[in-house]
């Protein structure tokens, strides 16, 4: 049985671990762990630890970059770890961060951070159990969160 890691922080003000795991739990049969850390800057090592101490096949990685330019700076950081990682192992960590000042209110900044949350956990089934789905939608312009925005014309 696949096993697929979730790795999320304290900092983000909205579940989004919880809303990946429901949509997984919708769309696969899949053993789900998660590691829930405080901040950005702990994804890195947390999704390490989840391929090799929980030996996942692909980890999600969940968080929420504050809207400062020290926190932008932080995501920066944290997405070169995760590259890192993912290039250590030789596996997919699919990254989803939601930055604070994406929406211009918390009502629409949860609704983001759900929709990402879920619409990035669908990619996770498709990578580990329908490849060829995603061969087809390559150059189709599917944004995660919002609408997509579709193929570009010639």
């Amino acid at each position: 049985m696949a096993k697929i890691g979730i790795a999320d922080t304290t900092f983000a003000r909205f579940d989004m671990g919880k809303a990946a795991i429901d949509e997984l739990k919708k769309n696969c049969s899949a053993q789900i762990v998660r590691y829930t850390v405080p901040g950005i800057k702990d994804l890195p090592v947390a999704c390490k630890k989840l391929f090799d101490e929980q030996h996942c096949d692909i980890v999600m990685a969940l968080g929420m970059p504050g809207s400062k330019p020290v926190d932008k700076t932080c995501a920066h950081e944290a997405s070169m770890g995760i590259i890192i990682c993912q290039l250590m192992v030789n596996k997919h960590i699919i990254e989803v961060f939601v930055h604070e000042d994406e929406a211009p209110n918390e009502r629409e900044l949860a609704a983001l951070m759900d929709r990402r949350a879920r619409e990035h956990a669908l990619n996770v089934v498709k990578l580990l159990f329908k490849p060829k789905m995603l061969e087809k939608e390559a150059g189709t312009g599917q944004r995660q969160g919002y609408e997509d925005v579709g193929p570009a014309r010639i």
